[in-house]
């Protein structure tokens, strides 16, 4: 019996694969590798998909929250306020201008930042807040815009776990000031390499963001900032057009996934599922369950033994993440001890996200649900 992976990429291949293959040789032929109409008209198609009226391409969704911070002008002396449970690239970026990330804990529930928490971490150098959509699960907008514009700050959504969810209806990227897309292959839309993309509505902001990522020029050979080489290539943004018609479609089979694995896991004692945050739309890009450990057993030791019992069963999982950012040695001259977040500490050890991609069978589900019992009960 075959191991069931966290994502097949395979199985999507096989279903648009001839579409892929024909846009990719397509571009071939045109000799427009960089730059031209193929990035230019997916610029424009994935725009009108979030409901902004600009969208930038770029080499990654790093870059894009880089070049969201370039464009603001944020650098040394500036503070960004953000979550230490998400991958590195989040806070990287904050400090690759020179800022400084401001961490504030999660909420329980549903992995994000505990807005209620939010007010307290603002300093007069507060210039930015970086929500996360982690998982694919939407921050609450309402409540993070209400804050921001209390306070003026300007919102840089990280939606590289996100494309597609929604806020009250709304796709998320078009809520705040920025919307920051990863392309990375295991994203919801994923390319065949990197990519990123930023979604704005402000054209002059736009034009700059476009500055940024041609080495600070906006006319060939003229350069009036220090930019970066960011630029998405014609080949990813062919693939990519072939796929967003696809996106919805997935997100749907995503949403079915996690409602089956909902019902499935309902009476495991031990397993905490996850929760969709009200109000939003999740784009399920991991279905991340919290493995609670009997009383007296080290939280982290119990998780890793279950992963450790579901490879034994040809179940595949991931831990995202294990080591929340402030304790990371990169961060330890931001005075974050142990103890600092304490929901998100508790969750680094408890996380365990199992298999979650459109193709996967009902089959394959009962298969990872059934070891999963076994090993909590082991």
């Amino acid at each position: 019996m075959s191991n069931i992976p966290p994502l097949d990429l395979k199985r999507q291949y096989q279903a648009i694969g001839a579409d892929v293959s024909a846009a990719v040789l397509e571009v071939l032929a045109s000799g427009a590798y960089i730059g031209g109409p193929m990035v230019q008209n997916f610029e424009q198609k994935f725009a009108t998909y979030i409901g902004t009226t600009e969208c930038v391409g770029c080499n990654s969704g790093t870059d894009a929250l880089y070049l969201a911070l370039r464009a603001m002008n944020i650098g040394a002396g500036d503070e960004v306020i953000t979550t230490p449970f998400t991958f590195i690239a989040t806070a990287e970026t904050i400090s690759a201008v020179g800022a400084q990330p401001v961490f504030v804990d999660i909420d329980l529930a549903t992995f994000n930042l505990d807005l209620d928490r939010l007010a307290a971490a603002i300093t007069p150098r507060t210039k930015a807040i970086m929500p996360v959509h982690l998982f694919g699960n939407p921050v609450d907008l309402t409540k993070l815009m209400s804050i921001a514009t209390q306070h003026n700050l300007i919102v840089i959504e990280d939606c590289a776990q996100a494309t597609g969810a929604k806020w009250n209806g709304k796709q998320v990227g078009s809520i705040g000031h920025f919307g920051c897309f990863s392309f990375f292959p295991t994203k919801n839309l994923g390319a065949c390499g990197d990519g990123g993309a930023i979604t704005i509505n402000d054209p002059a902001l736009a034009a700059d963001l476009r500055m940024f990522r041609e080495h600070g020029s906006r006319q060939r050979y003229y350069h009036e900032a220090i930019g970066v080489n960011s630029r998405l290539d014609a080949i990813q943004a062919a693939i990519l057009q072939i796929k967003l018609q696809h996106l919805d479609t997935w997100n749907q089979q995503r949403a079915a996934v996690a409602a089956r694995y909902q019902d499935l896991l309902a009476n495991i004692p031990g397993i905490i599922t996850p929760q969709a945050t009200p109000g939003g739309e999740s784009a399920w890009n991991q279905y991340t369950i919290r493995v609670v450990a009997p009383a007296g057993v080290e939280p982290a030791a119990h998780r890793d033994r279950v992963r450790a019992s579901l490879l034994e069963a040809g179940v595949i999982s991931m831990i995202y993440y294990p080591l929340p950012l402030h304790l990371q040695a990169v961060y330890q001259d931001l005075g974050y001890p142990a103890g600092s977040f304490p929901n998100t500490e508790l969750v680094s050890h408890e996380v365990l996200s199992l298999p979650m991609f459109p193709e996967i069978t009902f089959e394959e589900q009962q298969r990872v649900v059934y070891a999963l019992k076994d090993a909590m009960e082991g």
